[in-house]
């Protein structure tokens, strides 16, 4: 008996599009791209993994944060820039 149906494997590094120096998670922003958050992301900032990053620039090296519960006025988190050596990799 053989089985037809096809299995859902990991994608190789050729298939996932090249990292950007600046990558946003804001959808508005002109550093979005929904391609590249089709695959799972991490960002090393100054040697340790970090899980709250909303937008980086590794050229620049710095992070962009949330700045703890507090809103803009349009309801948006605020946003903190730390400054560091930045990494993005795929997982």
């Amino acid at each position: 008996m053989t089985d037809d149906t096809t299995t859902a494997s990991a994608p190789t590094p050729a298939e996932r599009p090249a990292l950007p120096d600046h990558l946003s998670t804001d959808a508005r922003s002109p550093h979005y791209n929904a391609k590249v958050f089709e695959h799972d992301i991490g960002i090393r900032f100054n040697d340790k993994e970090r899980f709250d990053v909303e937008e980086y620039c590794i050229s620049e090296g710095w992070i962009a944060v949330a700045a703890g519960k507090a809103k803009d006025r349009r309801g948006q988190p605020l946003k903190i820039k730390l400054k560091g050596r930045v990494e993005a990799f795929y997982r």
